[in-house]
């Protein structure tokens, strides 16, 4: 699934400012992080707090905007809990309960297992093309990269769970360099840093990407992507609710 992938915007042809381009930037970025037919693959995230760290081994699917699955491989008392998207809807399948739940909205700004990253970030409730307004803002430097920075603010009555999203792309191979989350108040609440860029499934993306909370010192959340696949055929009903409870 990678659904926090999303944020890794590519632009094709030669971009002038105005929101047109900003949506379009977001549009192909989107279809390239995620293949325009489907991607799987396999990723560690590593939980950083000050007295401790937790990791976490996930296998994921996606194919389009409408079908995603994720599940979890490691630890062992983790093992097999999966997270769907099918189309509208959104289910937790947790086997230590033999129980499939389905997920309000109300739920996605909740923490993804106990990390720094929220329910939307990697399950996406939310579309970031359709539920966002996009706006180039101009240039900067990111880590000696010269990057566009686009703002993204969210569309009347969307489902998301930010008040408004700034990200820096790099203009060489238009990467994802770093992303501030902000919450309805306009206060900063994460940044995300993309990081260790190297070729994953024959694009070159960041395979690191650092989440870490504005305000509380020491703590992070870490994903690297170990193996991405992209447009491989999958089946709409790979995405069951029967799969989630059996996929290995």
């Amino acid at each position: 699934m990678t659904r926090i992938c999303w944020i890794l915007y590519l632009l094709l042809g030669t971009l002038t400012v105005g929101a047109q381009d900003a949506t379009e930037i977001i549009t192909i970025a989107d279809q390239r992080a995620r293949g325009i037919k489907s991607s799987q693959g396999e990723m560690k995230m590593t939980i950083v707090r000050p007295n401790w760290s937790r990791e976490i081994s996930i296998k994921s699917w996606s194919k389009g905007t409408e079908y995603s699955l994720m599940l979890i491989t490691d630890p062992p008392r983790d093992k097999g809990t999966a997270f769907l998207k099918r189309q509208k809807e959104i289910w937790n399948w947790q086997p230590s309960i033999d129980r499939a739940i389905k997920l309000p909205p109300s739920m996605m700004m909740q923490s993804w297992m106990g990390s720094d990253f929220k329910n939307d970030d990697l399950v996406r409730e939310s579309s970031v093309v359709v539920d966002y307004t996009h706006m180039l803002l101009g240039e900067e430097v990111i880590n000696g990269r010269e990057a566009y920075k686009i703002e993204l603010i969210p569309k009347e009555d969307a489902p998301v769970v930010w008040g408004k999203v700034i990200s820096w792309v790099g203009k060489k191979h238009y990467l994802q360099l770093k992303s501030e989350f902000y919450d309805e108040d306009g206060y900063l609440v994460n940044i995300m840093l993309g990081k260790d860029i190297k070729e994953l499934g024959g694009r070159l993306l960041p395979s690191r990407l650092e989440m870490i909370p504005a305000d509380e010192e020491g703590k992070k959340t870490v994903i690297e992507q170990k193996s991405i696949a992209f447009d491989v055929p999958i089946d709409n009903q790979f995405f069951s609710l029967q799969n989630m409870k059996r996929v290995r």
